[in-house]
């Protein structure tokens, strides 16, 4: 990234990057560029859009408390989330010197101060 001379981080909920979410985050703030997630528990992300995983994490216990109950989980239907929430960290745009548009701050679900 520091060879390519990025602009800016997309970092993906997925397993390299979870595992390595606090290397990303330190790295992308020495070098102050701005983070865009999917996982909405990083307070250091500048921004973030996706599902919120505690809301996964709820009803995964849904279907673990229908397992233990006797349903087979072949029968289960797989489900996506339902919504996607857009978090936008204030407090971070601000430390990098970024302005954000109205329009963008209006759609936002959270805004972190």
């Amino acid at each position: 990234m520091i060879k390519e001379r990025a602009e800016a981080v997309l970092a993906f909920g997925e397993p390299f990057t979870i595992t390595h979410q606090g290397r990303i985050m330190d790295f992308a703030a020495k070098r102050r560029l701005p983070t865009l997630c999917n996982w909405l528990e990083s307070g250091d992300c500048f921004m973030s859009y996706g599902p919120n995983r505690f809301d996964m994490f709820r009803r995964a216990a849904v279907y673990v408390d229908k397992i233990l109950k006797g349903a087979k989980p072949a029968d289960l239907p797989v489900e996506q989330p339902m919504r996607l929430e857009l978090v936008v960290n204030l407090k971070t745009a601000k430390r990098l010197g970024l302005t954000i548009p109205q329009s963008v701050l209006g759609r936002a679900d959270h805004l972190i101060q």
